[in-house]
């Protein structure tokens, strides 16, 4: 059930930035002009990249050290949580890859 749990969680998390990156393409093209499917594409590898590198939640963590240490609270553990099934590795596998494979495809 994991894995079911952890596919879903992939697939909404592929949706959501496919939407919001359609979105910020669309503006993209509609202030400077241009074709939107290689806008498209290329907004979703640095996106994709972005994922890969990040893991997710790796940014919000490093803006919350500072914070975390001056009320004495431990840093938070690298493991999911929050009923999050899916770690960093997974977000880079089954929905950063993805979406930089899907961008290079567009603008080929």
């Amino acid at each position: 059930m994991t894995v079911v749990r952890g596919l879903r969680e992939a697939l909404l998390l592929f949706v959501i930035a496919l939407v919001l990156v359609a979105l910020a393409a669309a503006i993209w093209v509609a202030v400077a002009g241009g074709d939107f499917v290689g806008r498209l594409g290329i907004a979703l590898m640095v996106v994709g990249a972005l994922l890969g590198v990040t893991g997710d939640l790796t940014l919000s963590r490093i803006g919350m050290l500072g914070a975390r240490s001056t009320f004495g609270v431990a840093p938070e553990r690298e493991e999911a949580g929050g009923g999050r099934v899916l770690t960093g590795v997974g977000i880079f596998l089954f929905v950063g890859l993805p979406l930089m494979l899907v961008g290079i495809l567009l603008v080929t």
